[in-house]
């Protein structure tokens, strides 16, 4: 092993029993720090989301060492093995296919598992793609909202587009090749085609691409094109106090209001009352 004794680690590393997050590059494989290569050459084993996609790194750098399959299908049965590898001394380094284990990944729950056991674990911290689009898109980065993949379920879908469209922080998104253009049609629907917008393809690879500047442009450029790609999106946020009117909740509303049993009259001019706009323009929601 080599000797850490020089750095600012807490011991040598790896240390036995412990869990080691650790972060991989998300396409270039020279973003991989000198740290984790350390790591994923001496622990025990490296639980990896997909062996095929870690052996890249491993032969790129000429590491040799036991790697078992941890991911979304079978990380219920593999947790269980884990804890008492690491309670007999093994160290272990958890690997997702790019980026940092836990985002968006089963890294997560043997994270929160380790945390009620009482078992110690460490991040190796690596490239994000989030955060490298974020830093990228030119868009404030002070303060944002990761938001994952969004649910597949219609109504889980629309309550976050809803939350999206509403939202002053900068909005990071991940999604499919396949299901870009369904998910820029939706930001449309909810936020307004003027909406400040990059879509970066590809970060750290040879065709890496930023696209922008707003939701129209982005939906334009890719209107006849085939997508491929890691796609992660940066959605800027509303400017204080220029909320445009939820005609989706006030619509929604008006019908409550109506199945109710109110009149179209009464409930018009409850909701004008309440959202501070004309009762005509309740009326021309219907």
């Amino acid at each position: 092993m080599n000797n850490n004794s020089l750095l600012s680690h807490r011991k040598e590393e790896p240390e036995n029993g412990i869990l080691y997050m650790v972060g991989t590059p998300i396409g270039n494989l020279n973003d991989i720090s000198k740290r984790a290569l350390n790591i994923l050459k001496n622990v025990s084993l490296i639980a990896c989301e997909d062996t095929r996609q870690t052996k890249k790194i491993m032969n790129k750098f000429n590491i040799s060492n036991k790697l078992i399959s941890f991911n979304k299908h079978n990380s219920s049965t593999k947790i269980p093995k884990i804890i008492k590898d690491l309670r007999e001394g093994k160290s272990i380094a958890i690997v997702s296919d790019a980026g940092m284990p836990g985002i968006c990944d089963p890294g997560e729950d043997i994270a929160r598992c380790l945390k009620c056991e009482g078992i110690d674990m460490i991040c190796i911290p690596g490239a994000c793609a989030a955060i490298t689009a974020l830093v990228s898109s030119g868009l404030p980065s002070s303060s944002f909202v990761f938001e994952g993949f969004l649910p597949k379920k219609q109504i889980d879908r629309e309550k976050i587009l809803l939350e999206i469209s509403k939202n002053e922080k900068t909005t990071i998104i991940y999604e499919s090749p396949k299901r870009l253009k369904k998910l820029l049609k939706q930001l449309f629907e909810f936020c307004g085609g003027d909406r400040e917008i990059i879509v970066a393809r590809e970060l750290t690879k040879k065709f890496e691409e930023h696209v922008g500047n707003n939701i129209n442009d982005v939906i334009d450029f890719f209107k006849d094109k085939d997508i491929i790609g890691e796609i992660t999106i940066v959605i800027k946020g509303i400017k204080k106090g220029d909320l445009k009117i939820d005609k989706l909740t006030i619509k929604k509303d008006l019908n409550d209001l109506l199945n109710a049993g109110l009149s179209l009259s009464a409930a018009s001019k409850y909701l004008a009352k309440k959202n501070g706009i004309k009762k005509s323009e309740v009326y021309n929601m219907i």
